[in-house]
C-alpha cells in the first residue's frame, strides 16, 4: 500500500488540496468547510516561500527548518486562530513530510485520531486495536499510538514497511530532538518508541529472532576479544595482535568481566600510554624513563581525580609479562619474540599489605559513621512508605473534592480533566491536593515509589546480601524446612553470584514479614508473579525467564529493578534525610554499606566469626574481619576465646554420628527454649548466662500476643522503682532502671513485628507431577 493514501498531493493545486481535506474525515457541512478553509490557510502560508512543489516550500520556511511552530503563525483566512490545524492535516494527508525537528517543535492535540482515520490502514487500524487492549495505562497507550503516527509521518512509510531499525533509529533521534527542545527537563533523555516496539513484537510483525524489547536491543551484549581491545587506539598492529592472543587465551578461565577490566588495563591505562609517551614503540621493552613518567600519569586519573586501584593494574601489567616468560617456554614460535624484562620490579608492590590496611580502615571509619545513621534512614522510609499507604486509602474511600485529614494535615481529593477522559478506558488514578501547599499528589504512584524503597533497604539490611544477589532474588529463592515438631523455618536461597556458590539465609520474623509484603504485591490479582530475563551488566548477558521479586511496571513494559536504579534511590533518599538531619548532608549511602553493617552487627552481637562469613557467603575468614568495622585485636581475642573454650568444652569423638537419643535432645531443646515473654534464641549446648533475667537479656524474642503482659511488667517496675526511691534504695533503682530500658527496647521490637496484619499467601511452588 503506498504511503499517500489520497494520492501524490506534493504538486496538487491548493484547491484540489482542500476539497480532500474536506472529504477525508467524517463530520458535518460546517465542521468539513471548516477544515477545508485551515488547511487552505496553511498553504496559502507555504506559498510564501519558493519551491515548484508543496514539500519544496515547507522545507525553505521557518516550519520546515524546526524554528518555529505553527502555533505561532496567524491564519490569513481566519485571523483569530492559526494555521496549527491546517499543518496538522497536511501531515494526515501526507501533503508534505516534516522532518522529527519540525515535527515535534508542535504539540498537535490528539494527533493520532485523524491520522489513523486519514491513512486507511487496515495494518494500522490492528495496531491501534492491540493498543486499546493493552494492560499499560491509558497515558503510555495514548503516547504508544503517537510514537508509531509520528515515525509513520517523518519517514513517510506505511506500518508495513516499519522495521526494528526503523524503530531505533525513530528513539534515537527523538532523544536528540528533545533534548535540545527540553533543556534542562527531566524526560528530554528517556528513549520514546518503547510501547511502539513492544507492541509490534507481540503482533508478530518482527522476524522471530528480533528481541522482546527495545532495550533488549539496545544493550550490546559480550565483545568478541578484538573489540574489546578495538575500544582504545593502539598503533603498532604487532601488539595490538599480541595483545588479542594474549587475552584470548585468559579468557578460557575466567568471566567476562574480569577479562573486560584486563584489556581495559592492558590497552587503556598501559599500552596506549606508552605510545602516547614514546611515538613508534614497536616491543615491550619499555625505556625507564618513558616508564617513569607513565607510572607518575598512572596515579592520576583521566579526569582528574587520584587513582585508588593501581595496584590492581600493575598486578596485571607484571601478570602479562610474566605470562610470557611461562608462554615462551611452551612455545617459543608465537610467544618467545615478544618477551622482555618486566618494567615493574617487585619492590614496587612493597606496601601493599599497608596499603590494603589503609583501605580496610577506611571502609571501617565508612561503616562506623554510617551505622548509627542507620536507624535514622530506616525510620525515615517506613515513615514515608506508611504515610503514603495511609493517603491512598483515605483519598480512595472519599469522592472527588471531597477533604480528609491525615496527621493533622488537610487534603482534597483530585480529579483532573485528563484524569475524567481517561475514566473511559481505565480506573481514574487517585490523586490528592495537599491544602496546605497547593501541591498535586499521585497517590497511587507514591506509594509504589515508598514500598519499593522500604523493601530494598529492609531487605538488605536484614539480609547482607550483595546488590546482584537481591536483584536476583525469584520467588524460587523462598524455601521452608518443617521440623518434627511441625515448626516451619523460613529460608531464602541465594543464588551464586560473585564466589559461584549457592547458600541459605535463615529469614529472621522482619525479614520474612519484607518478603512475604513484596509477593502479595505481585500475586494481589490472583496472577503468578510474571517471568522476565533480567541483563546481568557485568557478564553482558540475558538470563532464563524467571519470578524475579524485585521488578515492577515501566510504562508498557515490566523490568527488573537494576542496581543503578537503587543506587539512584539511596542517593536520593539521603538528599531527602539531609533536609531534616544534618549528618546526611554530603552524605552517600551505597548497597554494600548494608552489607558491612549487618556484617559488623553479627559478629559485634557475639555470632562467631566464622559463622557469619558462611551467611555472607565469603570464602575467607579475612574477607570477613575486613568488613567487621571493630579493632584486629578484639576480633583475634574473641575468635581465640571461642576457639579455646570449644576445644575445651567439647569431646575428641565430637564428630562421630549422632544417636537418636542425642538427636532427640538436640530437637527438645529447641522446645524448651520457649518462655512466658516469648523464645530465647540461645544456641543449641549453652545454659542460660544471664540467671533467667529474660527481659535484660538479648536473645528473648518477645511474642508480640505479650504486649499487654509487658505492660503489666512495666507497671509492677515503676511501682517497685517508686517504693526503692522513697526508701532510698539506690542500688536497686539503678537496676530497676536498667531493666525498663531493655523493656522498653523489648516493646518497640515486639512492636514491630506485630504490624504485621493477616496471612500472607506466599503461593509456594509444589512440585511438578511426573510425566509418563
Amino acid at each position: 500500500m503506498p504511503a499517500r493514501p489520497f494520492g501524490e498531493l506534493a504538486t496538487a493545486p491548493a484547491g484540489h488540496v482542500g476539497e480532500v481535506a474536506l472529504t477525508a474525515w467524517d463530520g458535518g457541512p460546517r465542521e468539513r468547510a471548516q477544515r477545508r478553509t485551515q488547511v487552505l490557510a496553511a498553504l496559502r502560508y507555504l506559498q510564501t516561500f519558493p519551491g515548484s512543489t508543496w514539500q519544496q516550500r515547507w522545507d525553505a520556511s521557518p516550519l520546515g527548518t524546526g524554528a518555529l511552530p505553527a502555533c505561532s503563525i496567524l491564519s490569513e483566512l481566519e485571523p483569530s486562530q492559526t494555521i496549527s490545524p491546517g499543518v496538522k492535516m497536511l501531515f494526515c494527508l501526507r501533503t508534505v513530510q516534516p522532518s522529527l525537528m519540525a515535527f515535534r517543535r508542535n504539540k498537535f492535540r490528539d494527533f493520532p485520531s485523524p491520522f489513523v482515520a486519514a491513512q486507511s490502514d487496515s495494518l494500522l487500524d490492528k495496531y491501534v486495536a492491540y493498543v486499546d487492549g493493552h494492560e499499560a495505562s491509558w497515558v503510555h497507550r495514548r503516547r504508544t499510538l503517537f510514537d508509531a503516527c509520528c515515525l509513520l509521518t517523518v519517514q513517510g512509510v506505511t506500518l508495513a514497511d516499519v522495521t526494528p531499525a526503523a524503530i531505533l533509529h525513530y528513539a534515537h533521534e527523538t532523544r536528540r530532538v528533545l533534548t535540545v527542545l527540553r533543556e534542562g527537563k527531566k524526560d528530554a533523555n528517556l528513549f520514546w518508541g518503547i510501547g511502539l516496539w513492544n507492541v509490534l513484537h507481540a503482533m508478530g510483525h518482527f522476524p522471530a529472532s528480533t528481541p522482546a524489547t527495545m532495550r533488549a536491543a539496545m544493550l550490546r551484549g559480550q565483545l568478541s576479544t578484538t573489540e574489546l581491545v578495538d575500544r582504545y587506539p593502539i598503533a603498532h598492529q604487532g601488539v595490538r595482535q599480541l595483545l588479542i592472543d594474549y587475552i584470548t587465551r585468559r579468557r578460557a578461565e575466567t568471566d567476562y568481566a574480569t577479562i573486560n577490566n584486563l584489556a581495559r588495563s592492558l590497552t587503556h591505562h598501559f599500552w596506549a600510554k606508552i605510545e602516547r609517551l614514546s611515538p613508534g614503540q614497536a616491543d615491550l621493552r619499555i625505556d625507564p624513563q618513558v616508564y617513569t613518567v607513565w607510572r607518575e600519569q598512572l596515579r592520576t586519573r583521566d579526569d582528574g581525580q587520584p587513582r585508588t586501584n593501581v595496584d590492581d593494574i600493575t598486578i596485571a601489567i607484571r601478570s602479562f609479562y610474566l605470562d610470557l616468560h611461562t608462554w615462551a617456554a611452551e612455545e617459543p614460535e608465537r610467544w618467545a619474540v615478544w618477551v622482555a624484562p618486566c618494567p615493574i620490579s617487585p619492590t614496587e608492590f612493597r606496601g601493599g599489605g599497608k596499603r590494603r590496611r589503609r583501605i580496610e580502615e577506611r571502609s571501617a571509619d565508612r561503616t562506623r559513621l554510617r551505622q548509627p545513621l542507620l536507624p535514622v534512614l530506616v525510620d525515615h522510609v517506613e515513615s514515608q512508605h506508611q504515610r503514603a499507604k495511609t493517603l491512598l486509602e483515605h483519598a480512595a474511600a472519599v469522592a472527588e473534592g471531597e477533604a480528609f485529614s491525615v496527621a493533622g494535615r488537610v487534603y482534597r481529593r483530585y480529579v483532573s480533566k485528563a484524569d475524567h477522559k481517561r475514566a473511559r478506558y481505565e480506573d481514574r488514578p487517585i490523586r490528592a491536593i495537599d491544602e496546605s501547599t497547593g501541591a498535586i499528589l499521585h497517590l497511587s504512584t507514591l506509594e509504589q515509589a515508598t514500598f519499593w524503597q522500604w523493601a530494598i533497604i529492609e531487605t538488605l539490611r536484614h539480609s547482607g546480601v550483595r546488590i546482584e544477589e537481591l536483584v536476583e532474588l525469584s520467588h524460587l529463592s523462598i524455601r521452608q524446612y518443617q521440623r518434627a515438631n511441625g515448626e516451619v523455618i523460613a529460608l531464602l536461597v541465594i543464588a551464586p553470584s560473585k564466589t559461584d556458590r549457592e547458600r541459605v539465609i535463615p529469614m529472621s520474623a522482619e525479614l520474612f514479614h519484607v518478603i512475604a509484603q513484596v509477593v502479595r504485591r505481585h500475586t494481589h490479582d490472583g496472577q503468578p508473579i510474571a517471568r522476565l530475563s533480567r541483563f546481568d551488566a557485568h557478564d553482558k548477558l540475558w538470563s532464563t525467564p524467571l519470578p524475579f521479586l524485585f521488578q515492577r511496571q515501566r510504562g508498557t513494559s515490566r523490568h527488573v529493578i537494576t542496581p543503578a536504579t537503587i543506587g539512584l534511590m539511596l542517593r536520593r533518599l539521603c538528599e531527602a534525610v539531609a533536609e531534616h538531619h544534618p549528618a546526611f548532608r554530603g552524605l552517600n549511602i551505597t548497597p554494600h554499606d548494608f552489607r558491612r553493617i549487618f556484617a559488623t552487627e553479627l559478629v559485634n552481637s557475639g555470632l562467631p566469626i566464622h559463622i557469619g562469613a558462611a551467611l555472607l557467603g565469603h570464602l575467607n575468614i579475612q574477607t570477613t574481619r575486613g568488613y567487621v568495622a571493630v579493632f584486629d585485636d578484639d576480633v583475634v581475642r574473641h575468635y581465640q576465646h571461642y576457639l579455646q573454650q570449644r576445644r575445651t568444652h567439647r569431646p575428641a569423638d565430637e564428630y562421630r554420628d549422632a544417636t537418636a537419643t542425642e538427636w532427640t535432645e538436640f530437637e527438645e531443646h529447641f522446645d524448651k527454649r520457649r518462655v512466658e515473654l516469648g523464645s530465647c534464641a540461645r544456641p543449641y549446648g549453652t545454659p542460660c548466662q544471664h540467671e533467667h533475667a529474660c527481659i535484660r537479656c538479648p536473645m528473648l524474642n518477645i511474642n508480640p500476643k505479650m504486649l499487654d503482659r509487658l505492660a503489666e511488667l512495666e507497671e509492677d517496675l515503676k511501682a517497685r522503682r517508686e517504693r526503692a526511691q522513697a526508701e532510698g534504695w539506690l542500688g536497686e533503682i539503678e537496676g530497676l532502671d536498667l531493666t525498663l530500658r531493655f523493656l522498653t527496647d523489648k516493646r518497640q521490637q515486639a512492636t514491630r513485628l506485630n504490624q504485621v496484619t493477616g496471612t500472607v499467601g506466599l503461593g509456594m511452588p509444589g512440585l511438578r507431577p511426573l510425566t509418563p
